[in-house]
This record gives structure tokens, sequence and C-alpha cells, in this order.
């Protein structure tokens, strides 16, 4: 090879797929437990997200935040019935949620929001389990095991693994280092890590080494599949505007 002339990329590196059916189709199956990144509406994986509705997979167990709005996100297989139990912090904005959990139809899982994340940042960090004060003496430590410490009572919490993760970054490069966008960080990175088979979204795709390593909010060894969708419609859950002067 001439001294001038750079190697030619190892295809291996390249971790992209023409849509995400097609990154999703050969990973989901029925009864998997799967981690979904995002807050609210906010950095949802929105195509993946649709993928996996298309897909029918069902009797499945999802991880996430929250479980999006009526119709949209999330909400959207729970109007399938593809979900038999939601593992969630917040459950409001979503009255389909609502009518399956009072009806008996739907398992929650209920944590505290930092309970949850810490969960999936001990799942892809090898930790099996941690105390924490959080929920100490309510029903979210109802058969659980607690301890003292220094005087105060704690929770043992168990991590959270997934077969599939769900994540939706900004910016990634082919080997699937990724690069979020202000608060559409929210729960991916640890999505991500607890996740055995991790499948990102992103707007960009740009080649190795045009990301600075500075910049790189979750290293490409966590991601193994990435899909592009350029034109995300980004909802918003509860638009609120200034009434107009009069």
């Amino acid at each position: 090879m001439p001294q001038n002339e750079s190697p030619a990329p190892r295809r291996g590196l390249d971790k992209r797929h023409a849509d995400a059916a097609s990154a999703l189709r050969d990973i989901v199956r029925d009864g998997q437990t799967l981690a979904v990144g995002g807050f609210g509406l906010c950095g949802i994986p929105e195509a993946l997200i649709a993928a996996l509705r298309d897909s029918r997979a069902k009797g499945l167990t999802v991880i996430s935040n929250n479980a999006g709005v009526d119709g949209f996100g999330l909400g959207q297989l729970l109007a399938t019935r593809q979900i038999k139990k939601m593992i969630s912090s917040y459950v409001g904005e979503n009255k389909e949620f609502e009518r399956q959990y009072l009806a008996g139809e739907l398992e929650l899982e209920f944590n505290p929001q930092g309970t949850l994340a810490e969960r999936l940042r001990a799942g892809g960090a090898g930790i099996p389990a941690f105390f924490t004060r959080t929920g100490y003496g309510t029903i979210v430590a109802e058969g659980k095991e607690t301890r003292e410490f220094d005087g105060h009572h704690y929770v043992m919490e168990t991590a959270l693994k997934a077969d599939v993760s769900l994540v939706k970054a900004w910016k990634a490069d082919t080997a699937g280092n990724l690069v979020f966008r202000k608060t559409a960080r929210n729960f991916n990175p640890a999505v991500a890590m607890a996740g055995k088979v991790c499948v990102a979204e992103v707007e960009e795709i740009v080649e190795v080494g045009s990301i600075d390593p500075d910049h790189v909010h979750l290293p490409g060894i966590y991601v193994d599949r990435i899909v592009l969708n350029a034109t995300p419609e980004k909802r918003i859950e509860q638009r609120t505007v200034r009434a107009g002067e009069k």
C-alpha cells in the first residue's frame, strides 16, 4: 500500500442498518424484556418504537420512565396490547395505561425515578443490588430486604437488565459512538448500558473520527446497531402558550 493512502475501514465496525425494522428483525421476540430511553416524549426512539409495534412481538416487559402518551411512543404498544408489564416511574399522561392497570390487564412495578435510574445504571455496571433510603416505609419497600446503616433505614433494590435496549441520540459515528443533545440525554445512556443488545436511533451519522472523543457521551462498545431517523416528530406532551393580548 502506498504510504500516502489510508487503510480501508473494516466493515465490521460499521453498525448502520437500513431502517428500524431491519435492525429489530432478528433480535426481538415474544416475552422479552426491553429497556427504552426517554423522559416523557423527550429523547424517545420514535422509529424504533413504531418498528417494535409493527413486529407484533407480544408479552413484553418494558423498562422505561413512563409509557408515552395515548397513540404515540410506548402508548402505541399499549394500544396493541403488546406490553404485559411496565417497570416505570411516572405513569400519568396515558389514559390507556390507567385503564389497563386498573382493570388488572397490565402489571406495574413502580419505582421512584432516581431508583429506576440507579437500577438501570447498576445493571450496566454489573452491580447486582444496592441500598437506598428512598421508599423505606412505603409500598415501594414491600417484600424487599431492608437494613440499617448509621442510624438510617435502607431498602435493597436489584439491578435492571434487558434483552434489548432501544435508545435515541442526536449523532453517531458508524462505530456507534453517541452524542446526545441537551435533556434528550435523560435515561438513554443508562438504558443503553443495561441491555444485552442495544439499538440506537440517531438524527445524524458521521464517519469514525468526526466526533471529538471528549464529546462522546456513550462509547460505541455499548451500541450494537444504529438507525438513521433524520426527521423525527419530537412531539410535545402539553403545549402551554401565553394568552394573546387584547
